[in-house]
């Protein structure tokens, strides 16, 4: 390979492969199919050493196709649309192109319905079949999703978030029973689509935002119902990452029931900048002693930081069910 003219597409292909982080190569790769994988897999496995030449090889090629080819802009909306699709999911995707791309005639009632504020939406499915409640929750916004649930009647409340996170795929009646209830109510309009929907991390989601007394109700049935989908969405709905909104009292009070070795091992697994949550909670001597131990650590095992992270999670949901920390949304009823 020794200029741009003689080094074959799939050459330079594993080459730009290779310079990508992994989580990019793997998104890649994940698209090909089974001969473009096998060949490229066999190409970036003979590369071998790379020096700078075969690099800048690769680059000037890649770059010289991008120029001969140019970027069309023939529907680029739905160019866009499909790699979102891609990426977050088909009704994510909608969301998103409904708003950086509004022209697009918002014709069918679902569509009308996520751009209902929560107190228009509530009576619209007030009464109605747990089911189409659930089907027509999915596709909102968590957050006005948890405001609809919020506005319902507590006894349907379990209902409707147990049937969200068992859905599964939608069959294209349930699609149209929603659009005719929703047809009869707000416009008259037609679509139809069936839709993979729902799941333990879609009710997480929408219980994380309807209130601590509604979530102690909601979870509290769901547990009884069904234990094994009561811990699975427990889990979706405790995360890590959620302790990064901990104001330094509510973590100060979480730090001091977490080992230091646990917590040592729980910041291994994110960045410097995520950790500055934990140590501005701590004292200035505190917090630099915690940077020397992580420093000093070396490397840890993924598994380990994971279970880790799992510990301090733990803890963080005891003190929630406490009172003495508090995650989501607050309520408007007071005693």
């Amino acid at each position: 390979m020794t200029g741009v003219a003689t080094m074959q597409p799939a050459d330079s292909a594993a080459v730009i492969m290779m310079l990508l982080a992994e989580e990019q190569t793997a998104e890649i790769l994940g698209a090909l199919d089974p001969r473009e994988l096998r060949v490229l897999g066999e190409k970036m496995v003979a590369l071998g050493e790379i020096g700078p030449d075969v690099i800048a090889e690769a680059i000037a090629g890649f770059v010289a196709k991008t120029e001969r080819m140019g970027l069309v802009t023939h529907d680029r909306v739905g160019q866009v649309h499909a790699m979102m699709s891609r990426a977050v999911g088909e009704v994510k995707a909608e969301n998103v192109m409904r708003r950086i791309a509004p022209a697009t005639p918002q014709t069918s009632p679902l569509e009308l319905a996520r751009w209902l504020t929560p107190d228009a939406l509530a009576p619209l499915v007030k009464g109605e079949h747990p089911q189409a409640i659930a089907v027509l929750l999915i596709q909102l916004d968590a957050e006005v999703a948890a405001a609809v649930l919020h506005a319902l009647p507590a006894e349907v409340q379990p209902e409707i978030v147990h049937r969200i996170a068992t859905l599964g795929p939608v069959a294209p009646h349930a699609i149209e029973m929603l659009e005719e209830l929703l047809s009869r109510r707000i416009t008259e309009s037609h679509g139809r689509r069936p839709l993979q929907m729902g799941g333990a991390r879609e009710a997480a989601e929408i219980i994380n935002g309807v209130g601590k007394i509604v979530e102690k109700h909601v979870m509290g049935a769901l547990t009884k119902r069904d234990k094994v989908l009561a811990r699975q969405i427990e889990e979706e709905m405790f995360k890590f990452e959620h302790l990064f909104v901990l104001d330094p009292q509510a973590m100060g009070a979480l730090l001091r029931d977490v080992a230091n070795e646990t917590l040592i091992d729980a910041l291994k697994g994110i960045s410097e900048e995520e950790r500055e949550v934990f140590f501005r909670a701590m004292s200035s001597r505190a917090a630099d002693g915690v940077r020397d131990e992580i420093a000093a650590r070396g490397r840890v095992k993924l598994a380990d930081v994971v279970a880790a992270q799992k510990d301090v999670v733990a803890v963080a949901r005891k003190l929630a069910a406490d009172g003495t920390i508090v995650f989501g949304a607050g309520d408007d009823d007071y005693v």
